[in-house]
């Protein structure tokens, strides 16, 4: 499997992919933590293109009617389960509130990510 640290992801609604079972695709669902607290919505899902994978959820919290929504990317390797309609991920609360902030347009995105897993404790992929 291709290196983290070396392979660009992409977000999926950015790519010209689309998910061959429609029921894989998480976006919209509620994501709830370790104890089923709710942390918001999955936005997106960024995707390394070349191993067909999804890497990350994107998800949206917090803010009133779309303003100050905050985002964070979870490994999703992180899933623990998931319904029709919500994901559960082994992360609390406060772990995804302080996870390191991606904003792609101000940082290298894979150094970023290599951060991020192991700031929730998995390796790179």
């Amino acid at each position: 499997m291709a290196s983290q640290s070396t392979t660009p992801l992409v977000k999926l609604s950015d790519s010209s992919k689309i998910l061959s079972d429609p029921a894989q695709d998480l976006r919209g669902r509620t994501v709830c933590d370790r104890t089923g607290d709710e942390l918001g919505k999955i936005d997106d899902l960024l995707i390394d293109e070349a191993e067909r994978e999804v890497r990350f959820l994107q998800i949206g919290h917090g803010g009133i009617l779309g303003f100050g929504v905050t985002t964070s990317l979870i490994p999703a390797t992180a899933v623990t389960g998931m319904t029709d309609d919500t994901v559960y991920v082994g992360a609390s609360r406060d772990q995804v509130a302080g996870a390191p902030g991606y904003e792609p347009t101000l940082v290298d995105g894979t150094e970023t990510f290599d951060k991020l897993y192991g700031y929730y404790g998995y390796l790179p992929r």
